[in-house]
């Protein structure tokens, strides 16, 4: 069993002093960002959804909390976003501490997730997976969640002339 405690402003600066560089490399991995302006990129986007911390409007941070284990298994963000005339939650991270995965707290935490969105007056969620995160490319589809948008390359050697 997962339970999704508010995170503290202390929690938070903890989650952001790996979060921002995770999410970096992530973009220069997948070919979205260069190396060079990766972590400046995303310093900024996180600034920009976090302007109050924990207090900013909109955003919904939790730490994961299994409360028979009484351990922090690891951090879970969601913002309620208008979108197109719909309420709907966006998922912005959700991370397992790496000796707590493969044991359930992922899905566990996303159907609490969504108790808090049905109560939030929103009907949808929505995420973005890295096309190279085939761990958690698994785990959402089976949780019922589909593909709307796929971006892919082809990487080519470079011919001889």
């Amino acid at each position: 069993m997962v339970v999704l405690e508010p995170m503290t402003e202390a929690e938070l600066q903890s989650y952001l002093d790996f979060a921002v560089a995770d999410y970096a490399q992530e973009h220069v991995k997948s070919g979205r960002w260069s190396e060079g302006e990766a972590l400046a990129l995303a310093k900024k986007q996180y600034a920009e959804l976090l302007p109050a911390g924990v207090a900013s409007p909109q955003q919904y941070l939790f730490t994961l909390v299994d409360p028979e284990q009484q351990r922090k298994v690891g951090i879970l963000w969601f913002a309620i976003e208008e979108r197109r005339g719909r309420r709907g939650a966006f998922v912005y991270d959700i991370r397992i501490e790496e000796a707590y995965r493969h044991q359930g707290y992922g899905s566990q935490a996303f159907r609490e997730m969504e108790m808090k969105v049905r109560a939030l007056g929103a009907s949808q969620i929505g995420l973005h997976v890295f096309g190279h995160n085939q761990v958690a490319l698994e785990m959402y589809q089976k949780l019922g969640y589909v593909a709307t948008n796929i971006s892919m390359v082809k990487e080519l050697d470079q011919m001889q002339q």
